[in-house]
Formats: structure tokens, sequence, C-alpha cells
């Protein structure tokens, strides 16, 4: 998924959501994979964010992981004061290491007024199902697709146990699209939240005039400090200011 672009073109609302969700596909490269007695899982978490929209626009988020059994909720919530908020949540389980969503929600608002967008996921059928302004969609899912937040846990996941390919599917409101991250080194960046050593990876582009890059700390499972994007010329950062 290109993170930030569409509300780099488009307006200020999808821009809080796509900075909420700034590590929406994240990844990195990893040669040995452990055994399944070895699998490693991400824990639950809570941490919030504060973004800057092309040095205009300052908004805060919050991203909370939680679990009940093997039943998994991912919620994101965001807003630019007095201009636009936004909320995500994903629904998943786990098998093995492997992410198994089942469904997810998107909703954003400008000046009060917003849209929905609602993913259901029928692994069995290989199938999602996507409903945005009234109107439904049945997607084939001949590979595994996701929903930003789940696609986020799943390549934490991936990275955790060395099985990072570097290639995914998200599912959209009308298609499922491939979704290609290459490693690009690391480096100890400061944030609000403290200083981390970090790995840098790279969302691949086919468009040379967009960037996007994620800086995902080992230490918090590879949980993103810092995300930067841009888009024919506009810019947008967000950094890590609290775990909870």
């Amino acid at each position: 998924m290109t993170i930030f672009a569409k509300f780099l073109n488009n307006n200020t609302s999808t821009a809080v959501l796509r900075a909420a969700s700034a590590a929406a596909v994240i990844g990195a490269l990893s040669m040995t994979a452990p055994t399944l007695a070895n699998a490693k899982n991400i824990q639950p978490s809570s941490a919030d964010y504060s973004f800057t929209i092309e040095n205009k626009y300052k908004g805060s988020a919050t991203r909370q992981l939680t679990k009940s059994g093997n039943s998994w909720r991912y919620n994101v919530k965001a807003r630019v004061a007095g201009v636009a908020s936004a909320t995500q949540n994903s629904s998943f389980s786990l098998s093995g290491t492997n992410v198994i969503p089942s469904s997810a929600s998107t909703t954003y608002k400008i000046f009060g007024v917003g849209r929905t967008h609602n993913l259901s996921f029928a692994p069995s059928k290989k199938q999602v199902v996507s409903s945005y302004k009234g109107k439904s969609t049945t997607l084939s899912m001949a590979q595994q697709a996701f929903d930003d937040l789940s696609l986020e846990v799943q390549i934490r996941q991936d990275l955790l146990n060395g099985k990072f390919t570097g290639n995914y599917y998200m599912a959209k409101k009308d298609k499922i699209e491939k979704t290609p991250f290459k490693k690009s080194g690391s480096s100890k960046i400061t944030v609000p939240a403290g200083t981390f050593d970090t790995v840098r990876v790279d969302r691949i582009h086919d468009d040379n005039s967009r960037s996007t890059s994620f800086w995902l700390a080992p230490s918090l499972d590879y949980l993103p400090v810092k995300v930067m994007q841009v888009n024919d010329g506009k810019k947008m950062d967000l950094e890590l200011t609290k775990i909870r």
C-alpha cells in the first residue's frame, strides 16, 4: 500500500487516517527461519504518535493492540483538532505465526462529514467482501490478503521469525494489490519517545515522485518509531511520542 499518497493528493481527513496507520505496511529482510517451537509472537501494546502534514497540519494518534485468547484487535484513532478525525480497527487470529484477518473498518470525518470502508474476509472461500458508499464488491483472494493493520502485524511477525519475503497483498476498496518492500539499512534515531536502534524499510513504488520510508525498532517488536512519505513534493512525517 502507498501509505500516505492518497491523503497527500486528496484531503486532510484521509491524511489523518493514513498518518495514524503509518505502519500499516512495513517490512525488513531476515535470512533464517526458526522452527515452530521457537516461533515468536508480538505482544499487546499501546502507543502514541504525533504527525505533521506539509509542515501545516499537526495531529496526534493512538494505536492499541489487544488480545483475548486467540482473538486479536487492533484499534487506531487520530485527529487534527477542529478539522478531521479518523478511526480504524482490525480483528484477526493467529495460526502459528500467520495472521488470519476476519474483519476491518475504516472511518474518517472532516468537519463532521465522512465515509466508512468495511472489509470482511472469508479465507475458506478465498474471498474478501469490500463495502464502501453503499456498494459491496467481492474480491477474489488467490493469496492471503490483509487490511492495513493486520498486514502490519503479519510483517512484524515475519520480522520476529526471520520469514520476511518482501511481498504481501493488500485488500483495497475495489481490488487486491501486491505490496512490495525492501530493506535499506539500519540506524539509531531519536524521536520524542526516546532513542532507538532501528531498521529502515522502504516501500517499492513504481512512480519516482513517491517515496515511503519506515524506521522500525526491534526492541519494540518492530513497532514503527518514525515514518516519512513524499508524494509529488508533498511531505508527511510521523513520530512515536510514548509507549504506554
